[in-house]
């Protein structure tokens, strides 16, 4: 099973089906804080739609192709982090995130982030990590701008937000200047 330490108060572990209930609980009390910018994940408002969403993440598991963690804050789910796949030929990954509203500004993403980037890079043998979000999103941009990842650029009408499509800016982190800033 996956768990890593973050610090004294953040714990990353691997969402499985029984985290389905609290994880929707989570979900239903942000549920438009996360519509703004994830409506993927704000718009599932059932257990069985939950458990999908965690089923995929074992799926990519078990297929060495990604995973989904659960954010573990004093012991209390409040979010999730995971790595949307692994392209083991050219050794890049991309993390997704997010966070139930009442916990963001407490730097627990940057943390999360920080330590699913080391474990990337260090424990995968990965040589670079993307972050990819809304422009708009200023939020979710502090968190690589935070960890000293590189905009690449910006992806033109890249995501289809509702009847809008936004653009989404990149970032990338390499392994050498990962190390280098450790």
């Amino acid at each position: 099973m996956f768990r890593l330490s973050v610090d004294d108060e953040i714990e990353l572990g691997l969402l499985e089906s029984r985290h389905a209930q609290p994880l929707l609980e989570l979900n239903t009390a942000s549920r438009e804080f996360l519509r703004q910018w994830l409506p993927h994940i704000g718009n599932l408002d059932t257990v069985e739609q939950i458990d999908g969403f965690i089923k995929a993440g074992l799926k990519r598991l078990a297929d060495n192709n990604g995973f989904q963690a659960g954010i573990w804050y004093k012991g209390e789910l409040v979010g999730a982090i995971g790595f949307r796949y692994y392209d083991w030929h050219t050794r890049t990954t991309e993390i997704g995130y997010w966070l139930g509203q009442p916990y963001t500004g407490k730097g627990l993403m940057t943390r999360a982030t920080r330590k699913m980037v080391d474990y990337a890079i260090r424990d995968l043998g990965l040589n670079r990590v993307e972050i990819r979000c809304a422009t708009g999103n200023t939020g979710s941009r502090a968190i690589p701008e935070r960890l000293g990842f590189t905009l690449e650029g910006i992806l033109r009408q890249a995501f289809r937000l509702y009847d809008n499509k936004v653009d989404t800016a990149v970032y990338s982190m390499l392994a050498s200047e990962w190390k280098n800033n450790l």
